[in-house]
């Protein structure tokens, strides 16, 4: 019995390291405070003020109020994409997971249209810690991995990649799993680079369990 969808992604041949979910109030914070918010805010007060001059100045008897507020639901659209994306955070939240297993990174996510997606770690090729205000804050972190010609970066976050990367946000043991991420990405790499005992003498073959994950669990 599966305990949720993307455990059941993980192969039988896998052993699951660590699993986790973001903080919830850095996931939502986050959500509040993106790029949108200072444009939402402005665009929703010159929108206020212009529909408030023109209903106690230019029509205080208020014949005009119909119009106004038709004026106000259609022209405060930006505003009312932002506030539908903070809600729409809680619903995403409840979808996102994170599982490292020896082999590579799984995440969820989305709020209606689910995603659920895998990278495996010979794929990496850096893996980076990114903390922004609130991670501070609320004493988590972001552990960004970046593939071969991928720029990194988090933006909002919330289990985001780049084009090839992939991000685990906001958890709060990321110096744990970004020191297990880097060092199962470079012992596995280095036994696909070298198949035949040319590198450490418990490596027999590239099929060969992975002989360190008792350290990670």
């Amino acid at each position: 019995m599966w305990g949720s969808d993307l455990e059941a992604m993980v192969g039988r041949n896998e052993t699951i390291l660590w699993r986790g979910k973001p903080n919830k109030k850095c996931f939502i914070l986050e959500s509040i405070f993106n790029p949108m918010l200072p444009f939402a805010l402005v665009w929703g007060l010159v929108d206020l003020g212009v529909a408030g001059g023109v209903f106690f100045v230019a029509d205080p008897m208020g014949v005009m109020l119909p119009v106004i507020l038709i004026f106000l639901v259609f022209h405060l659209m930006p505003v009312w994409l932002y506030i539908g994306g903070v809600l729409l955070s809680f619903r995403k939240y409840k979808h996102t997971e994170y599982i490292v297993t020896d082999k590579g990174i799984y995440v969820s996510g989305g709020a209606f249209a689910y995603t659920y997606e895998m990278k495996p770690f010979t794929d990496l090729s850096h893996i980076n810690i990114h903390r922004g205000i609130f991670d501070q804050w609320l004493g988590v972190g972001d552990v960004v991995t970046v593939c071969a010609h991928t720029s990194s970066g988090t933006s909002s976050g919330h289990g985001s990649h780049s084009s090839h990367g992939m991000s685990i946000c906001d958890i709060e043991d990321y110096q744990k799993v970004f020191s297990m991420i880097k060092e199962l990405q470079t012992d596995i790499y280095s036994d696909t680079m070298y198949p035949n005992d040319l590198r450490p003498r418990e490596n027999h073959g590239y099929q060969t369990e992975y002989t360190k994950k008792d350290n990670w669990q």
